[in-house]
């Protein structure tokens, strides 16, 4: 059965795409990277339509209808169907170049438009803290991001910003480098104690360490007064787009805009799947923390340093004295240690959330933080890698309701990752419960009365993967999902099959989960996505679905 949707004159305006780029061209260079898999380009993957009528022509066994979902002030994942889960859809990591520009503007509208068709709620970008505040303290350049919030506006799609104060290059999906703003290497060169380091000495310069918050170290300002200034200056440059197209802004609040220390960072081969990590402790301000707080109760040798027995980056539990069964972890300095490590991570995100709703109350637009989805090892008793990541959650510890209740004293969503894995496609050898990892998490964002929101951590486009973010959506156990944001847009995501795939992915989510098969009964045959176009009665052959 045919379907035609029409699309308002306003949603592109048509002298606009005459010599629109095609998908390759705009996402060259953007393909995504993921553990042992380069994602690689195909050249003929999809060429964009130069021509585009007023209506817009899909072929569908079904009738697709248009999801609106009502935004509140109070919560913009709210919809007028409360089963409903509105989807997003990331953006490339470079949509801003380092020119401070929008990338390939004309392309990026007409695939906006498309993501509009496919009837996603909106968009994630970084505002990337190197690119904005590059040319120095309190210089803000925002001209890339008004563009796109003006894009998004005139499309009808909504925005979720990141404030991404980390760097990008060196972890999974990097796929361009930009780093901290150059005045602030400046500050680190002088005094590399101001980022993360760990037990051999290795500085990382992804993130300012949460070691020196309160400390005026980058040019008469702490980091968190940094942080606050560069999300007013967004609050001001956006104000009027703030809780109506810009509907949730995510604070970062660590290395990959995740609350945690980088204690799996991938450059250099430093650290491997399904490595445990190291501790990040070693900067002088950590030390001096450390040294304070064992001071306090009396064992002062406990905070000369951090564990002696842990293990090296790639290791496995059990190749460490601290981390096996009846390791160190279990015993009085263990906790002592793992409860001093993991609360200087929550006061961390507590500063900044505080920060935030300072910032952000009254503006309409909802506030969000992210936290890793680490499952590796997740099955042993110490849960290892979650806790050189600053998460203290054992066999005996709840590590994620803190986190939760933390994030509720400041009305934000708990965004988590790996929704879209499943157990049995883990290695045996890893230890790995993804599915387990968030049956806890929406438990204790349930406990905890937190909205949860979801992504998925690598890039997937295979029902199975589909199927399951909408298994986990659901409140079957624990909390439901309030929104979910899919990973991301470049041209792999407009191949043909990938593209019905999200389409009938980001009905069925629209529509409550309402028959919808999962996993592998999951039918997405009857969501033959066409654009086409329009000339009097006649319909001329349809552009394989992407970019219009």
């Amino acid at each position: 059965m045919a379907l035609t949707l029409r699309s308002s004159t306003s949603f592109l305006n048509l002298k606009d795409t005459i010599g629109l780029k095609t998908t390759d061209e705009l996402f060259s260079g953007s393909a995504q990277m993921k553990p042992g898999c380069r994602v690689r380009a195909k050249s003929n993957s999809i060429q964009a339509a130069h021509q585009i009528s007023h209506e817009t022509v899909f072929t569908s066994e079904k009738r697709v209808e248009k999801h609106h979902h009502a935004f509140t002030s109070s919560s913009p994942h709210a919809t007028k169907n409360d089963t409903s889960v509105p989807v997003f859809v990331m953006l490339p990591l470079d949509t801003v170049g380092h020119g401070g520009h929008l990338n390939k503007a004309r392309a990026m509208n007409a695939s906006l438009m498309a993501m509009k068709s496919a009837g996603v709620e909106g968009i994630m970008v970084d505002a990337w803290w190197g690119l904005v505040e590059k040319e120095g303290p309190l210089k803000y350049n925002w001209e890339g991001y008004a563009e796109l919030v003006q894009m998004a506006q005139k499309l009808g799609l909504k925005l979720q910003v990141v404030m991404s104060f980390h760097q990008c290059g060196g972890n999974v999906g990097d796929s361009c480098s930009i780093p901290l703003p150059p005045w602030v290497l400046e500050e680190i060169s002088k005094n590399p104690d101001i980022v993360y380091t760990d037990r051999s000495g290795r500085r990382n310069p992804e993130y300012i360490s949460l070691g020196c918050d309160a400390v005026p170290i980058l040019r008469g300002r702490t980091p968190i007064q940094v942080y606050s200034d560069f999300m007013r200056s967004f609050r001001d440059r956006f104000s009027k787009y703030l809780g109506d197209v810009v509907v949730e802004v995510q604070v970062g609040m660590g290395p990959c805009g995740e609350l945690r220390y980088p204690s799996y960072p991938e450059i250099d081969g430093t650290w491997r799947f399904p490595g445990i990590g190291e501790f990040q402790c070693y900067d002088k301000y950590m030390r001096a923390s450390l040294q304070s707080s064992a001071l306090a109760i009396g064992k002062k040798d406990w905070g000369k340093s951090g564990p002696h027995d842990s293990a090296k980056y790639s290791q496995f539990p059990e190749e460490s004295e601290f981390f096996r069964r009846d390791g160190t972890w279990n015993t009085d300095y263990g906790q002592f240690f793992l409860e001093w490590y993991s609360k200087k991570l929550l006061v961390h995100g507590d500063d900044i959330l505080a920060a935030a709703q300072g910032v952000f109350r009254g503006t309409g637009t909802k506030l969000s933080g992210k936290i890793a989805g680490i499952h590796w090892h997740y099955n042993t008793r110490s849960h290892a890698a979650e806790l050189t990541a600053g998460y203290y959650n054992t066999r005996h510890q709840d590590g994620y309701l803190p986190i939760a209740q933390m994030f509720g004293r400041h009305d934000a969503v708990f965004n988590f990752t790996c929704m879209e894995m499943k157990d049995g496609e883990q290695p045996e050898h890893a230890n790995c419960s993804p599915e387990g990892l968030v049956r806890q998490v929406k438990m204790a964002t349930k406990l905890a009365r937190v909205e949860l929101a979801g992504e998925n951590a690598l890039e997937r486009y295979d029902p199975s993967a589909f199927g399951q973010v909408l298994d986990t959506s659901r409140s079957d156990s624990g909390n439901a999902l309030c929104a979910f944001t899919y990973l991301r847009m470049n041209k792999r995501l407009f191949e043909p099959e990938n593209w019905r795939n999200l389409v009938e992915f980001v009905r069925t989510m629209t529509e409550g989960g309402r028959n919808k098969r999962i996993c592998e009964e999951f039918d997405f045959s009857g969501s033959e996505l066409y654009v086409g176009l329009v000339k009097a009665n006649n319909i001329n052959k349809a552009k394989e679905a992407a970019l219009v």
